[in-house]
């Protein structure tokens, strides 16, 4: 049968893509209809609902922004999320708390179909390169039915477990991120108001023992002030949420997150956003502005 994909948005186009492109016979459906069209001319067919994806596909991948949205597709607490799910199996890449995440499950299971956990670590770059890395949770016998199909989109696949340990895990990996682009941020701001030649700093950094993937892209992305969304601002903040709400219910400190996650809501306040992550400089900017306002 098919392979289903509905949600086909900064993630989900590049990644879908790369799945009609490896030969996937691919249905796919997105709420905004143009923006299924580029996957209708690479060869995938076009739905005409969501409902008519989960007819014609055996898996469903879901690349949806939020649980709202998720359980809208799903018809979820209707009498029409039963036949969507029994014998499907959905397949959950976005990024949702992983207690919603582990009552969607329960009703997956419950009706008949299966389920597996496979949240993504990579922004729109990789997406389009076909270099994500996905974590699996979801019992076995789903996991294992899933995991090959991922191979298009994926440079790496790794089973976590039970569902949520996968969303668990992007939540620690987003930790990570979320903190790094947001010091790099602060250092080139540094730089910059300490006169310092933005380009050299740039090749310094990309040089050392910390340069990464993503340290090599934000930095010329801060250095060029190109914030045209990879990971934009809005995304960036609810993953810092839904991190900060798993901490607090475990109990955990998150001192780094929580400054990163004040900062990015500044960013957002002050209308970015739509912008990429990198654009928490414009909060630590303003911060700079109201010291030197009082100075």
């Amino acid at each position: 049968m098919n392979v289903g994909f509905v949600g086909l948005g900064i993630m989900g186009r590049p990644m879908a893509l790369n799945l009609v492109r490896a030969g996937t016979p691919l249905v796919v459906w997105n709420r905004t209809a143009a923006r299924s069209e580029p996957l209708r001319a690479a060869g995938a067919e076009v739905a005409g609902s969501a409902a008519e994806v989960f007819r014609r596909a055996r898996v469903v991948i879901l690349m949806l922004a939020d649980e709202a949205a998720i359980d809208a597709v799903l018809e979820r607490g209707t009498p029409a999320f039963p036949r969507n799910v029994a014998d499907r199996v959905v397949v959950h890449m976005g990024t949702t708390s992983p207690a919603y995440s582990a009552g969607l499950e329960a009703d997956v299971l419950a009706a008949g179909g299966g389920y597996v956990e496979a949240p993504i670590s990579g922004s729109r770059v990789p997406a389009e390169q076909g270099r994500l890395v996905a974590m699996l949770a979801g019992r076995p016998e789903a996991v294992e039915e899933v995991r090959p199909l991922l191979k298009p989109m994926c440079v790496k696949t790794v089973v976590c477990g039970p569902a949520p340990k996968a969303l668990l895990t992007k939540l620690a990996v987003n930790i990570f991120l979320i903190t790094t682009v947001t010091g790099l941020a602060e250092s080139l701001h540094f730089a910059e108001r300490q006169g310092l030649d933005i380009g050299l700093l740039v090749d310094v950094l990309n040089s050392g023992q910390m340069a990464s993937d993503v340290s090599r892209v934000k930095a010329v992305k801060l250095a060029g002030r190109d914030f045209a969304a990879q990971a934009a601002i809005a995304d960036v903040l609810k993953n810092n949420r839904l991190i900060a709400e798993a901490a607090r219910g475990a109990g955990v400190a998150s001192p780094l997150l929580d400054v990163c996650h004040a900062l990015f809501g500044e960013t957002l306040a002050l209308g970015h956003g739509d912008l990429d992550m990198a654009a928490v400089v414009h909060a630590i900017e303003a911060r700079t502005h109201k010291e030197e306002t009082r100075g």
